[in-house]
């Protein structure tokens, strides 16, 4: 994973730590939702690029 896709990964991440905390200080489910989903794909993207740096280290 390059740096760059990293790096969008872990503001998305952060996006979605903030929106979850505003749908908790405002009472708002669905802002809640949403900010978790974005945490979720975030980890996924983390996850994915993970697994293909694994891959390609035990190709090479």
């Amino acid at each position: 994973m390059s740096l760059e896709d990293r790096t969008k990964a872990t503001i998305k991440n952060i996006e979605g730590k903030v929106q979850e905390a505003v749908g908790d200080l405002t009472g708002d489910p669905k802002t809640q939702a949403e900010g978790q989903e974005k945490q979720v794909e975030a980890s996924v993207r983390h996850t994915v690029e993970n697994v293909k740096e694994k891959v390609k280290k035990v190709i090479d």
